[in-house]
């Protein structure tokens, strides 16, 4: 058996006053999973529990996500998440930190056997 990239869900968020990165890339991730309802698992035999959940987050200070924090955004599943330079900061007229946009990925991996139907 091997995991199967079966779905990506996209999201975005945004903190407006508070310039708190992780704020932002949880909201991306709320944004992404509340998008969807996912019956990928159900539709190949499986438990929600069994799916793996590789999250990617854009921010323009990575450093300054908790990565533990955007994890446990997930319902179900195993979760990993990567932080890189991206998403948007749009600053205050006085040149200072203002609203904080972050962008998600969620993708979502089987693990299932390579001799299924589905895959002919």
């Amino acid at each position: 058996m091997a995991y199967k990239r079966l779905i990506m869900e996209l999201g975005m968020g945004t903190d407006i006053r508070g310039s708190d990165y992780t704020k932002a890339a949880t909201r991306a991730v709320h944004n992404a999973l509340r998008q969807n309802s996912l019956v990928i698992a159900d539709a190949f035999g499986k438990s929600h529990e069994e799916m793996r959940v590789d999250i990617h987050i854009g921010v323009q200070n990575p450093d300054a996500v908790d990565k533990s924090a955007v994890a446990a955004m997930l319902p179900y599943g195993e979760g990993s998440v990567e932080v890189v330079k991206g998403g948007m900061d749009t600053p205050k007229d006085d040149g200072s930190t203002g609203t904080i946009m972050a962008n998600a990925a969620l993708i979502v991996y089987l693990d299932l056997e390579d001799d299924k139907e589905w895959l002919s």
